[in-house]
């Protein structure tokens, strides 16, 4: 692995924003839902009482893990149950970013002509990343010993967080290898993250009931980490488990480095046709073949999300029973009338973000074709590059409206009692919003290509703020940055059209900008 300490230099300075910034922010969260149990539990009795609804309600179990045990750092640590998936998601990513997606615009080859091993890549990659998920660990485990928790649960409950990040860094090691491209390597990690999290949350939610299907959470490596339980039991077989998986991975993703072509996947391209069908002449079919997987797929995962945040809101009273305070933290988070109808305000917030994540995605495909050629290739004809644009926008825009509204739909259906109108209209309300994100997308790929990338901040900002700005009582500029913290909150509330109109034409604005910097600019750039 000859040179392999220069190429981690190199993803270091490559990153050195983006590696910190979600190392140590998300290392932070954890802390942030101390303050927000202390508010909302004035007294032990409060605190229990909500442990022992949690323990048996499938919605939050789904979303969070089982939950054993009702102390403040148990709870705490519970809460956090869904982070070591992003973590997960952020490690996969930034693997895939220094493998596959450098190999594919050309400098793996550059690199290669000079002493480096063939190896020295993958490990620079995957050392700067698991060392990026140690330190969101470490952060975690000192945040928590800073206030006070006990050391073994903290350093345990860290090591959720680390071995999160390093099991699905491996996974991106194998996903690397078999796919040719980064955007299709970036697709098969993404689908083992959503079948490891799909298997944990099918097994412990059997596990509620006859518990037949209970084995499908000691599939997952999500599972194995939401069975460590810090601060109750500190399990720690669960986490070499989780260890091992890593280092299966890591290797698989070695042997079968050595296995294949510099440029090519294990997983062959299928041919295609010879002469294009006649429902691929246009723009915007070419368009639609190269986004409906991506559509189908975002669309049955909100379907998914909906089913989850519609079970909860059944039980939605029921937590809040006898207790004000979490009646008060549900009205703050959004709605103004009734606590469901402020739950599902609040959760169409979410969804909407996860929306956004879904069109810059799809935005940024565009800059997948204009790195492989192909965009070059279709100009070449008489298409024109606002016909080119357009035809992704479409996806963009349109695609986050049809997976939002499979959440609303289903949710509400779940739900029941009369409010799906309320919940759809409170889902669909979050589009100008994530259009301003995907607007966002389109002026960096239009101006400045080479930072496409960039585009991943907006959402991410979104994110930490929806996280933690109320819980830290950001000042409200701050808060004001995000786009969803203008949306007016419905089932609930009320609609006003000014901020609506105002993020639309935002949105508008940035899309002419990035369009108007596509035509100035060489391409491929």
């Amino acid at each position: 692995m000859t040179g392999t300490l220069k190429l981690l230099r190199l993803i270091l300075r490559r990153d050195r924003i983006l590696l910190p910034l979600w190392a140590l922010v998300i290392g932070l969260i954890p802390a942030s839902y101390i303050k927000t149990f202390n508010s909302i539990f004035t007294t032990d009795a409060e605190r229990l009482a909500y442990a022992k609804t949690s323990q048996n309600n499938a919605g939050f179990i789904a979303l969070y893990g089982p939950l054993h045990g009702d102390s403040l750092p148990v709870m705490v640590a519970w809460r956090s149950g869904f982070i070591p998936i992003m973590i997960g998601l952020f490690a996969l990513l930034t693997v895939v970013r220094h493998t596959r997606t450098d190999e594919e615009a050309g400098r793996t080859e550059l690199i290669g002509a000079t002493v480096v091993g063939r190896s020295a890549q993958l490990a620079a990659a995957l050392i700067a990343t698991m060392a990026a998920s140690l330190v969101c660990g470490l952060v975690v485990a000192a945040a928590m010993i800073g206030n006070g928790f006990d050391a073994a649960g903290s350093f345990a409950f860290g090591a959720e967080f680390t071995l999160g990040g390093w099991a699905f860094a491996g996974v991106a090691a194998i996903a690397v290898q078999l796919s040719g491209s980064a955007r299709g390597a970036r697709t098969i990690g993404i689908i083992a993250l959503g079948i490891a999290f799909v298997l944990r949350v099918g097994g412990d939610i059997s596990a509620l009931g006859d518990g037949k299907l209970s084995f499908l959470s000691w599939l997952s490596p999500i599972g194995w980490l939401t069975h460590v339980f810090p601060y109750e039991h500190n399990a720690a077989w669960p986490m070499l488990l989780a260890l091992l998986f890593s280092l299966v991975t890591v290797a698989a993703g070695v042997l079968l480095l050595g296995r294949r072509d510099l440029g090519a996947g294990l997983i062959a391209p299928r041919l295609g046709r010879p002469g294009a069908s006649a429902g691929l002449r246009t723009p915007l079919a070419l368009a639609w073949r190269l986004h409906r997987g991506l559509l189908i797929a975002w669309t049955f995962g909100f379907a998914v999300l909906g089913l989850v945040f519609g079970g909860v809101g059944s039980s939605v009273d029921d937590l809040a029973d006898g207790n004000q305070a979490v009646t008060d933290l549900f009205a703050h988070l959004g709605g103004r009338s009734g606590l469901i109808a402020s739950y599902f305000a609040s959760i169409a917030g979410i969804v909407g973000l996860i929306a956004a994540c879904y069109a810059v995605q799809a935005t940024l495909r565009l800059r997948d074709e204009e790195q492989t050629g192909h965009a070059e290739t279709v100009l070449s004809t008489a298409v024109s590059r606002n016909a080119l644009l357009g035809s992704h926008l479409v996806f963009s825009l349109l695609g986050p409206a049809v997976a939002l509204l499979a959440e609303g739909v289903v949710a509400g259906v779940t739900y029941g009692q009369g409010e799906i109108g309320g919940i759809i209209a409170g889902t669909l309300l979050q589009l100008p919003a994530v259009w301003v994100l995907a607007a966002i997308a389109v002026l960096v790929f239009g101006v400045l290509p080479r930072w496409s990338l960039v585009a991943w901040a907006a959402p991410a900002i979104c994110l930490l703020i929806l996280l933690v700005g109320e819980t830290l009582q950001l000042n409200h500029y701050l808060l004001d940055i995000s786009p969803f913290t203008h949306i007016p909150h419905l089932p609930g509330g009320s609609v006003p059209a000014t901020p609506l109109v105002t993020l639309t034409v935002l949105a508008a604005v940035l899309a002419v900008l990035g369009a108007a910097g596509l035509r100035r600019r060489n391409l491929p750039d």
